[in-house]
């Protein structure tokens, strides 16, 4: 009898203890010129728990800022964006990041030029690229300037940046002010979107 309580015991411990917490939580992929804007811009939303900054969809393993900046890697500044879907979905998710971001924009984004500062949403599944796609349409239209210079493409890798990237808003507050204003990204999005921005 007791050895039979004590595999009991064991197949107990062995099955793994998930919290409510740690289900209801998804990923998502995107680009959209400087990835310290686009972290700050999106930890702000409701149901997000989490914004990694990042380099997306290169040839390299484990790049460093230095490679990805001179463009030679074929990775994009992106953030990896963990949240709630019982809070904010996919979509919604979508909807927002345009709103962020110049989507007319196919050489950069504000005064980043280069490959490596191009827009993009990067899709997991087909569920993904249909909220993506039909998302992308009724921006576009809502916007009325034309198709979006965004690439909705497959997701292939993601390398979290250096430490000293994440989190830049929040631990470099006057630096990343001046950057921001300098670049004239907030400028250039208020122009374009208005009150759509919101």
């Amino acid at each position: 009898m007791e050895t039979l309580f004590l595999v009991c015991i064991m197949i107990v411990a062995a099955i793994p203890v998930f919290s409510g917490d740690a289900r209801a939580e998804e990923k998502a992929y995107f680009a959209g010129g400087c990835f310290w804007c686009v972290e700050h811009d999106l930890d702000q939303l409701p149901g997000v728990k989490e914004v990694v900054s990042g380099y997306a969809g290169g040839h390299v393993e484990s790049p460093a800022y230095e490679d990805v900046s001179s463009g030679r890697t074929g990775h994009r500044e992106a953030v990896m964006v963990v949240y709630d879907p019982e809070k904010i979905s996919y979509r919604e998710l979508v909807d927002r990041f345009w709103r962020l971001i110049d989507p007319l924009d196919g050489g950069g984004q504000f005064c980043d030029r280069g490959f490596q500062y191009t827009s993009a949403v990067f899709v997991r599944n087909d569920r993904e690229k249909a909220d993506a796609e039909a998302s992308r349409a009724a921006a576009e239209a809502a916007l009325g300037k034309g198709s979006f210079a965004v690439e909705i493409t497959p997701f292939t890798n993601f390398f979290p940046a250096e430490d000293y990237h994440q989190d830049y808003a929040a631990n470099n507050p006057i630096r990343y002010k001046y950057y921001r204003f300098g670049c004239g990204r907030d400028r250039r999005v208020n122009s374009l979107w208005g009150d759509e921005r919101k």
